[in-house]
């Protein structure tokens, strides 16, 4: 969960820093979601398992970090989580390097954006 919160916030600072406040702002709504493989859609080189860890991260930020379970006609989202981490193998280290390459981005973005 944690994992998953430090993303969201590191994606959304980066699509300030890329597009600026004023372009973020004017789409802001665009970005008020807790999908972590939509936000992370401009940093190149992510695998179709990195998309697949990174929706099954999204899980715990939206609701399997904070709830017993995900609500009421939402059993499916609970299956997806565990389809998706076993059907992809994801490991805890590959998780934490997912992280570490999508964080490490950051240092693109800003030197993009640096005059």
């Amino acid at each position: 969960m944690l994992v998953g919160y430090s993303l969201e916030i590191c994606l959304k600072a980066m699509l300030i820093i890329k597009k600026g406040i004023d372009a973020y702002q004017a789409e802001e709504k665009k970005h008020h979601h807790h999908n972590l493989g939509k936000l992370a859609s401009f940093v190149p080189s992510l695998t179709e398992k990195d998309q697949a860890t990174l929706q099954a991260l999204s899980h715990f930020v939206r609701w399997a970090g904070r709830y017993p379970d995900p609500g009421y006609g939402k059993l499916s989202h609970a299956e997806e989580i565990f389809t998706l981490s076993e059907g992809y193998q994801v490991s805890a280290k590959e998780l934490f390097t997912l992280a570490a390459r999508i964080m490490a981005y950051s240092n693109t973005v800003i030197g993009e954006a640096s005059p």
